[in-house]
């Protein structure tokens, strides 16, 4: 699994003054940073929906929608709430100081720029969206095993289906679990039991680049599979299955443990919602459970062939 990519930090600079633009580029071209410019408060809205800016530099005064209505817009939009924002003015006017952090500013600049101090607040807000980023991103993890919760689940699986969709490309979901759990924890105790658990999430965590590991409750995990055929998530689940069998157990060498494994893809799930696509997964888990655990099951068929491309 990944967490935070490292990328660059992106600068996103709203003002109408194209002299702004090219100071802004000049003065900040050696502090690792990411420019990019926009010269009306519409086209900044624009960019920041797509670029997703980590601090977004904001003039006051601006033909069109002036700098408190997109600072209005941008905290009305949940993916932009967060991104902090440095209004930049040629006045030092109180209440437009009030004004802009009332509505959730970060900071505020006051043109001529001084360059020390506009990059001090730059790196300021820069630090403030990172740690923003990193308590959002720990709200999404799972306490025990450092896996996606199910929450970041239901949320990426959307995601990836959708881009699915867009793209025709392929898009798998495997679910399974430890068989007979609930014995280990009766005869081991829960100390062991959880690190059962934390050892089988190590294991899909290992898995491929790309590939998606969660847990979805209790001894329940999912993973999902980006442009993956059907047939190429069952290789991957019976890889997995062969490895939870060959795990050795400290203090306990004459335990073998076993998992099972439910796979679907879009056109077995036969329809592209998260619902769908979880029943069709679900159904082969409770498949493999009854065909005697420790194997790998494929949905059956629902729907029509969709043309997709691994």
């Amino acid at each position: 699994m990944h967490l935070i990519e490292p990328h660059e930090p992106r600068l996103l600079a709203i003002d109408d003054s194209e002299l702004i633009h090219r100071l802004l580029k000049a003065r900040l071209k050696h502090e690792h940073i990411e420019i990019h410019s926009a010269c009306s408060g519409l086209q900044g809205l624009e960019i920041a929906r797509t670029l997703m800016p980590d601090v977004i530099l904001l003039d006051i005064d601006m033909p069109g929608i002036d700098g408190f209505e997109v600072l209005r817009r941008l905290r009305a939009e949940p993916a932009l709430h967060d991104i902090p924002v440095i209004f930049i003015s040629s006045q030092s006017n109180t209440m437009d100081k009030v004004r802009g952090l009332d509505l959730g500013a970060h900071d505020f600049v006051t043109k001529p720029f001084d360059l020390t101090e506009l990059k001090a607040r730059v790196r300021s807000a820069l630090r403030v969206r990172q740690l923003i980023r990193m308590l959002a991103q720990r709200a999404q993890l799972d306490g025990l095993t450092g896996l996606w919760n199910h929450a970041y689940f239901t949320q990426r699986l959307e995601e990836e289906i959708a881009n699915s969709q867009r793209h025709e490309t392929s898009l798998s979901l495997i679910m399974c679990d430890l068989d007979r759990f609930k014995n280990i924890n009766d005869e081991f105790g829960h100390p062991f039991g959880d690190h059962v658990l934390e050892m089988f999430s190590q294991l899909l965590a290992d898995g491929r680049v790309g590939d998606i590991p969660c847990r979805y409750g209790g001894e329940e995990f999912t993973l999902i599979l980006p442009q993956t055929t059907i047939e190429e998530a069952g290789q991957v689940a019976d890889r997995l299955r062969e490895k939870v069998k060959s795990l050795v157990w400290e203090g306990h060498p004459e335990l073998t443990l076993t998992a099972s494994f439910g796979v679907t893809d879009l056109y077995r799930a036969g329809a592209p919602t998260i619902e769908a696509v979880v029943a069709a997964a679900d159904q082969a888990l409770y498949a493999a459970k009854q065909d005697g655990r420790d194997r790998v099951r494929l949905a059956e068929p629902k729907g029509p062939p969709m043309k997709l491309t691994a």
